[in-house]
């Protein structure tokens, strides 16, 4: 197969580029970097399976030759990212998913969307089914990132209705692992950077807030197959394992060794209190579900960042720098 992933210098779809390849697919990434970075990619440099162009998915999107997927993976995606990026956001969830869907129609080719655990909101449901249409608060900071994604879903099944494209949905819920970008907001990166940092370690609200963690490999693989052989309805991706803030907060204590202390500092607006996914329906469709346990994966994590340690990524906090895009 020849493949297009937009966004795939991020942390997902340079792994995602990895999957592919791994098959022996060809790849063509397109990133226009104001959240992804080059070095997610160096590793691939003279592959002739894979091809990089620098790109804004906001604008029309030209691919030449055959493509028989398009797998649409550029949004901003961290808090700290799209609270400095709403327009842009917007704008990739928008413009950029119909650019997207415009390709995959025109190549005939299979269509999918990376969405997110964040179109369920502040859930009133618990644990979150396919089903539930969520609880999102649209004029709130973090609605330009779920409306963005709900919008996202709504265009594709659109096309998927009016056009008869061959389309997929994952809801994806909090992934975790190498190539993270240090500082972006997320809860595990944050945690474990501050940690190598030896700086106190900074919890949102009491901490009983709770999330569910899976490692890359396994959203990754849950991915592949949901694109393979999956069909046109949502699909969670994640981790079922639930965790308090506060208990992955003194797990990476633990596991960093660190003598950082726990800050608590007051929570953002419309932070969600509960995330957790019922995979049910990947379990029973893909026959899929995480192999790598929290503690095994945040062991990898900090492995990866320890790498990282007295670099410029790593020192200083995340700067964006907007490219080819415009408020």
């Amino acid at each position: 197969m020849r493949v297009v992933i937009t966004g795939a210098a991020g942390f997902l779809g340079s792994h995602l580029c990895d999957r592919f390849l791994a098959d022996e697919h060809e790849v063509v990434g397109i990133d226009n970097l104001i959240t992804g970075h080059q070095d997610n990619l160096a590793h691939l440099t003279g592959n002739a399976r894979f091809r990089f162009i620098r790109h804004d998915v906001s604008t029309q999107v030209y691919v030449q030759g055959h493509v028989d997927g398009v797998l649409h993976f550029a949004s901003p995606a961290s808090p700290i990212d799209y609270l400095e990026l709403p327009i842009q956001t917007l704008k990739v969830g928008s413009l950029g998913t119909h650019n997207a869907l415009g390709l995959a129609k025109a190549k005939n080719a299979r269509f999918f969307l990376a969405s997110t655990s964040e179109v369920y909101g502040d859930p009133l449901e618990h644990p979150q089914r396919e089903s539930y249409w969520g609880n999102v608060n649209p004029i709130g900071p973090r609605g330009v990132y779920d409306e963005a994604k709900r919008f996202g879903e709504a265009i594709t099944m659109a096309y998927h209705r009016a056009h008869g494209l061959d389309t997929r949905i994952v809801r994806i819920f909090n992934t975790y692992g190498p190539r993270m970008r240090p500082r972006d907001g997320r809860v595990v990166s944050n945690f474990v950077v501050q940690a190598l940092n030896g700086e106190p370690i900074t919890v949102y609200g009491d901490g009983a807030q709770t999330r569910s963690f899976c490692y890359v490999d396994d959203e990754i693989e849950g991915i592949y197959s949901l694109f393979m052989r999956g069909d046109s309805m949502p699909t969670n991706i994640g981790n079922p394992e639930e965790y308090t803030v506060g208990q992955l907060a003194t797990l990476v204590q633990e596991l960093t060794a660190t003598a950082s202390p726990i800050e608590y500092r007051p929570l953002p607006e419309d932070d969600p209190k509960v995330r957790k996914p019922d995979i049910s329906r990947a379990r029973a469709m893909l026959g899929w579900e995480p192999k790598v346990p929290v503690r095994e994966g945040l062991r990898r994590t900090i492995d990866y960042f320890k790498t990282l340690v007295g670099t410029a990524r790593m020192s200083r906090p995340s700067t964006i720098t907007p490219v080819g895009s415009r408020g």
